[in-house]
């Protein structure tokens, strides 16, 4: 009954949602001006320092987009986003994604444990992640980039798929996925994406 509720809002959400069109960004000092505040959690050039806070250097231009009006219409929540959409523009959704998917995206740092990224990447195959998130884990359109994203932010956002506190778009596929994933898989899964080169 839960799932299907949150079907029907992200339909409703959907219909309410700005239109997707790439804006040309990556020149505009004005919206260069206003991502600032971005980079005090998510980093310079969009590449967090942060635990908990994920990079937005290279994520694709609609998932930034979808992002921002999930949590301006607060289906998404989190006390520190919250002032900060409440101030934004369609045009200035539109403008982030262009501004952040422009950026050069995270480097993964070297992988200490090998082993562990091995079942992480069975992890990813059995669960067909590939499948949405591109084969390269690059994401495209309105699905997020996942290689050398910070790997405890990853862990984080599976838990709070898994738990019911976080949708995703459609169908919310990610929950659904989540939901089957045991914690060892979720800590393989996440070890081997971060570091995925």
């Amino acid at each position: 009954m839960r799932r299907q509720f949150l079907s029907y809002a992200i339909g409703a959400l959907l219909l309410a949602a700005p239109a997707f069109i790439p804006a040309q960004a990556a020149d505009n000092s004005a919206i260069k001006e206003k991502a600032s505040v971005c980079s005090g959690c998510h980093g310079e050039n969009g590449i967090s320092q942060t635990e908990n806070i994920p990079s937005l250097a290279g994520q694709p231009d609609q998932f930034i987009q979808w992002q921002l009006v999930f949590f301006r219409a607060g289906s998404r929540k989190n006390d520190q986003m919250k002032p900060i959409v409440e101030e934004i523009t369609n045009e200035d959704i539109r403008s982030f994604g262009a501004y952040f998917s422009q950026m050069t995206p995270p480097k993964a740092a070297d992988d200490g444990d090998p082993d562990l990224s091995n079942k992480g990447a069975q992890v990813a195959a059995g669960r067909r992640c590939a499948s949405c998130h591109t084969d390269s884990f690059a994401g495209t359109k309105a699905v997020a980039r996942l290689a050398g994203q910070r790997e405890e932010y990853l862990v984080k956002a599976l838990h709070d798929y898994k738990a019911g506190q976080r949708v995703g778009g459609g169908v919310a596929a990610m929950a659904d996925v989540a939901y089957h994933m045991s914690d060892e898989e979720i800590t393989a899964v996440s070890h081997y994406l971060a570091h995925l080169k």
